[in-house]
């Protein structure tokens, strides 16, 4: 199962059985809206706290992933989930919903990923049949705990990311129709030394070309294997940072399609996004939406979904410590053809 130095091989093929992705009003007028299974009108989903209202959206995307799965919570086994607030209390309050075992993990916004090949390693080991991954963020909430609470009004730089206001989860099973999850490269930590919480493109870069170019070293493949290679969180400053160091590196990225979720999900000429989105929810609830629907209609017929985190906390940039990066990798097939 262990491929190369970082990379696991999914012999069984897990199936993604289902998704789900729930979304604040905001998102839901970006040029994604139709992706979402649920849109809410109100970015405090009726609650008196932006931490309750993300605890909540993690429970929609819960529950609306087991019921397009046809399935109970009694059936599910595991629950694997994490989120960026302080001790990961939005997945783990929702849990306390679900009332189901619970394994939480924290990747800050690379958790969709992380999750994902941890319910994969889980169903694939015959460790478990069903297992749900998920989660979370919201922009206020998470402004509020990293940067400046909402009502200060706080200008930001160009280089700035706004926080996606969502949640997204999956159920991962051994039996069933739908998407096959074939392998997972889990990186390690890289930091460049940057300390900007305003430059977290910048920050998370280098830890996304280290991932990808582990994941091709490890299986022995090109970029060109994958229909797409979407990274989480990157928007435009990593974006471009990514290709820059490619260049440098002389891998063929442009063998393949590259895009990333934080570009993808806000409408820059429309809404006011900086350099694009970012947080927990971004690269969950584009790939449990939009990404998956676009390869089971058969458009793709394998993409790459590298996740990226920034490991900092509110206690480490107030040190002075510099901004520790990590990215993870989950590959997917469309489930038409095991060739």
């Amino acid at each position: 199962m262990l491929k190369g130095h970082q990379s696991w091989i999914f012999e069984n093929k897990p199936t993604l059985l289902s998704s789900a992705s729930v979304v604040g009003p905001f998102e839901g007028r970006g040029p994604l809206g139709k992706d979402f299974d649920i849109i809410h009108g109100d970015s405090l989903l009726g609650q008196d706290s932006w931490e309750k209202a993300e605890k909540t959206m993690m429970e929609d995307a819960a529950k609306k992933a087991m019921e397009k799965a046809g399935l109970t919570k009694d059936q599910i086994h595991f629950y694997v989930g994490g989120d960026m607030m302080n001790q990961i209390t939005s997945s783990s309050f929702a849990a306390r919903t679900l009332s189901m075992p619970y394994i939480g993990v924290f990747g800050a916004c690379s958790t969709s990923m992380e999750s994902l090949a941890l319910a994969s390693l889980i169903v694939d080991s015959h460790s478990a049949k069903y297992v749900l991954c998920g989660t979370c963020s919201h922009n206020s909430s998470a402004e509020k705990q990293f940067r400046y609470p909402t009502e200060y009004g706080s200008q930001k730089p160009p280089t700035a990311q706004y926080t996606v206001t969502g949640a997204g989860a999956a159920v991962v099973s051994s039996e069933g129709e739908g998407p096959k999850i074939l392998s997972a490269t889990m990186g390690r930590i890289v930091d460049m030394g940057i300390k900007d919480p305003f430059n977290m493109g910048a920050a998370m870069a280098p830890a996304a070309v280290d991932t990808i170019q582990a994941h091709c070293r490890d299986l022995g493949i090109t970029p060109d294997y994958y229909d797409l290679i979407a990274t989480g969180d990157l928007s435009k400053v990593g974006y471009a940072l990514v290709k820059d160091l490619f260049k440098k590196h002389e891998f063929p990225i442009e063998n393949t399609k590259y895009v990333d979720c934080g570009m993808m999900i806000y409408d820059y000429d429309k809404q006011m996004v900086q350099s694009g989105g970012s947080g927990c929810a971004c690269c969950a609830v584009v790939t449990y939406g939009h990404l998956l629907n676009r390869l089971k209609k058969g458009e793709w017929k394998r993409i790459l979904i590298v996740a990226t985190g920034a490991l900092l906390s509110p206690i480490t940039f107030q040190q002075g410590e510099s901004i520790p990066c990590i990215a993870h990798a989950v590959a997917i097939e469309n489930g038409v053809s095991s060739s």
